[in-house]
């Protein structure tokens, strides 16, 4: 902890930190990376102790100072330099913007997220999933998972519970676009479109820690997108051949079959 605080910015006085199954895992999360976007150094926590200690310290002091734990995974991240009644007024103009694909995602992730929302915060991913203030982050819940199986007890049900996850959205990026201009041009009835929505959850959820619960319908989401963009190469490929190929002259023609086996007239005596 001092060594964080030592490297912290000019007036910061809370200490970002993020819970993860290792280093790698824990660099790779969209919601650090909200905070690294910003100058701010982040707190790796890759044990499953690490998360059960953390939550029993909400602030550490050093010297007169006395410094604020904040988990970058949870919602409604805020930040020393801000002001959150125009974080607030952002995050709403955002949601309202956006509103035709934000209620999209709502009702076809309405099993797997409790809600949807528009962010700013998000500089390179198309989106994050973040647990509300009281929801367990992936680490503790597969660490929670194990110990009532260890029990002889059943995790039929207990994720769902335990599971209170947000999907936050970057509508600047390129891939929500997409979606946004497939949702208006093909309809919300698109499977297209449901396959993509979908499939924006499932990266979110395994970048920001999660396991994927069906990995076979994941493949054919995969699948399928693959399958979509090649048939449009094919297409794509067969409309400019057409143009680039054009009907030979009568002298190409016979230059081309002569030429065919390194032969040419000349080769040729009159019989």
């Amino acid at each position: 902890m001092d060594q964080y605080i030592e490297g912290m910015k000019e007036n910061q006085k809370q200490i970002y930190y993020v819970t993860a199954d290792g280093k790698e895992k824990a660099m790779m999360s969209p919601a650090a990376e909200k905070v690294r976007s910003r100058g701010f150094e982040v707190l790796y926590l890759t044990e499953p102790l690490d998360e059960i200690m953390i939550e029993s310290v909400t602030n550490y002091k050093k010297g007169d100072e006395n410094y604020k734990l904040v988990d970058v995974s949870k919602e409604g991240l805020n930040f020393d330099d801000e002001d959150q009644e125009e974080r607030k007024k952002k995050e709403d103009e955002l949601n309202e913007d956006h509103k035709n694909v934000k209620t999209y995602l709502e009702t076809a992730l309405a099993e797997k997220v409790q809600k949807v929302k528009m962010t700013d915060l998000l500089n390179e991913s198309p989106a994050a999933l973040v647990q509300s203030a009281y929801g367990m982050s992936p680490t503790m819940q597969r660490y929670m998972k194990a110990q009532n199986v260890a029990s002889g007890g059943s995790d039929a049900g207990m994720m769902g519970s335990m599971n209170q996850a947000v999907l936050e959205v970057n509508p600047s990026h390129p891939i929500v676009q997409d979606l946004e201009r497939m949702i208006v041009s093909q309809g919300e009835e698109s499977n297209e479109a449901k396959n993509f929505a979908v499939l924006l959850y499932d990266v979110a959820a395994l970048t920001s820690g999660y396991e994927i619960e069906d990995s076979g319908d994941f493949a054919n989401r995969i699948l399928s997108m693959m399958t979509s963009k090649a048939t449009v190469d094919i297409k794509d490929a067969e409309v400019e051949s057409h143009d680039v190929v054009q009907k030979p002259t009568s002298a190409t023609a016979t230059a081309a079959q002569t030429d065919f086996f390194g032969l040419k007239p000349d080769n040729f005596e009159n019989v």
